[in-house]
């Protein structure tokens, strides 16, 4: 086939085509009103209004109709909204006073804003029984343009202190071709255009506040008009006190019931210890069953568990440290013996360090003492006096004062190591039980003040 003769065949299939929207046009012409005949002759649906003389201004209304699901996992929320849009189209105006309520198929007819959702990851447009659309036109070509939408919309959550948090969720309408030199968007009533929330009910949330705003989005394209709906939601901790909170709580106190057992029944505190580890890891597993696997959130429900597992995990290590000690000291004499020979060491080290000390004297003393003078003798020549008992002992070695130093402080070391070993030393292991009967209640009463103050005031 020439290049002549598949230019012919694609100009008769152009030109059949174009017949055939004429026919079509024509026959939707036939049936509609006389009144619409008359405002459709001559439009145009390709331009906007005010082609030439400024943009156009579109109102934005919102009904919220529910909001079915919000996730942690997604990071979303998904919500079915009624969406309504106020235009002027001055090529619409018709005399009269009263309003033309149009099928919806007719919005083919019509100009509409191409207004799309900025964060929908999906959505759809309800259509049963037919498609959810409403066209209104009024006297003086102000357009009404409803729809009913069902979208799921991303919501960036901050899930630090999960679930004692607050999100702050957005809605973000846009226009997708036209920038603010064509069309211009605003709320219709300000932070009353949004309605619906008030009589909402969720199953995890309330809805503390909610606001609008006007923006702008830039992009490469140029500025286009956005509308941002704000809405806070705060997570009811009910659920998570019964489910989370109070269970593992209750593991904990049930880890100290091993305190009051006695520590020769070593089936029964090891059985309960590894219970209480084990049920306390399978809570936390299921815990973070709902929530995003990324590790940049630290939540405030794996601080609490964390700061459980720790508390059972330790009175499980206290049995075993009591344990221990038991078998190397089975009775109290041996472990008064015990502290008694660490008494007498102690003493012994005193004793070196104080016989050190007065050699060290004495010898300074004698050193820095003036040498006898000589008597005279019976010829009357000089000569030694005669020696007296103590004269005659012999001479000590004197002991270099570094040497001394040195010596003092070994001894000092030794006796630190000797009073650190005898601190850690239990005289009666059963005071270990006694110890954390009172230790690790208060402690964990302590904890779950700083948790809970940190978490719901700052």
């Amino acid at each position: 086939m020439t290049f002549s003769s598949s230019l012919f065949v694609l100009l008769f299939i152009s030109r059949f085509l174009e017949n055939s929207l004429l026919n079509a046009e024509v026959k939707e012409g036939e049936i509609l009103p006389p009144t619409i005949q008359k405002l459709m002759k001559g439009y145009n649906k390709y331009l906007r209004p005010f082609f030439d003389n400024g943009p156009v201004t579109v109102g934005m209304s919102l009904d919220i109709a529910s909001i079915d699901t919000i996730s942690e996992i997604n990071m979303d929320y998904t919500a079915t909204i009624f969406l309504r849009q106020r235009w002027t189209d001055e090529r619409l105006v018709f005399e009269g006073n009263k309003s033309l309520s149009l099928d919806g198929r007719l919005v083919e007819l019509l100009w509409v804003p191409d207004t799309f959702i900025v964060d929908s990851k999906k959505s759809f447009l309800h259509d049963i029984t037919v498609e959810n659309r409403l066209i209104r036109i009024f006297p003086n070509g102000t357009v009404l343009y409803a729809l009913r939408i069902t979208t799921t919309v991303a919501c960036n959550m901050d899930l630090t202190k999960y679930p004692m948090d607050k999100q702050t969720c957005t809605l973000q309408l846009e226009s997708w071709g036209y920038n603010i030199n064509d069309v211009m968007f605003y709320w219709a009533r300000g932070n009353e255009s949004v309605s619906g929330l008030d009589t909402l009910k969720l199953a995890q949330y309330t809805v503390e506040d909610h606001y609008t705003s006007v923006s702008e989005a830039v992009y490469e394209t140029g500025n286009y008009p956005k509308l941002i709906f704000h809405f806070e939601l705060k997570r009811s901790i009910l659920y998570f006190i019964l489910e989370t909170y109070v269970p593992s709580s209750l593991l904990v106190v049930l880890s100290w019931v091993s305190f009051w057992i006695s520590q020769s029944s070593v089936p029964a505190r090891i059985c309960i210890g590894v219970t209480t580890v084990l049920t306390m890891t399978t809570l936390m597993m299921g815990a973070r069953t709902s929530l995003p696997n990324a590790n940049c959130f630290i939540k405030a429900i794996d601080v609490y568990l964390g700061i459980c597992f720790s508390f059972i995990f330790g009175a499980l290590i206290e049995y075993a440290v009591a344990h221990f000690c038991t078998l190397h000291h089975p009775d109290c004499n041996n472990a008064l013996m015990y502290g008694h020979h660490m008494h007498d060491c102690e003493e012994e080290m005193n004793g070196i360090v104080t016989t050190i000390a007065s050699n060290s004297s004495r010898l300074k003393r004698r050193k820095d003492s003036p040498a006898p003078a000589p008597t005279p003798t019976a010829t009357g020549e000089p000569g030694l006096a005669p020696s007296s008992p103590t004269t005659s002992e012999p001479k000590t070695a004197e002991v270099p004062p570094e040497l001394f130093s040195r010596c003092a402080k070994n001894i000092s070391v030794l006796r630190k190591i000797l009073r650190s070993i005898n601190c850690c030393h239990v005289e009666n292991p059963h005071y270990i039980d006694n110890y954390s009967r009172l230790t690790f209640p208060l402690s964990f009463i302590f904890v779950n003040l700083l948790y809970w103050t940190y978490y719901l005031y700052f």
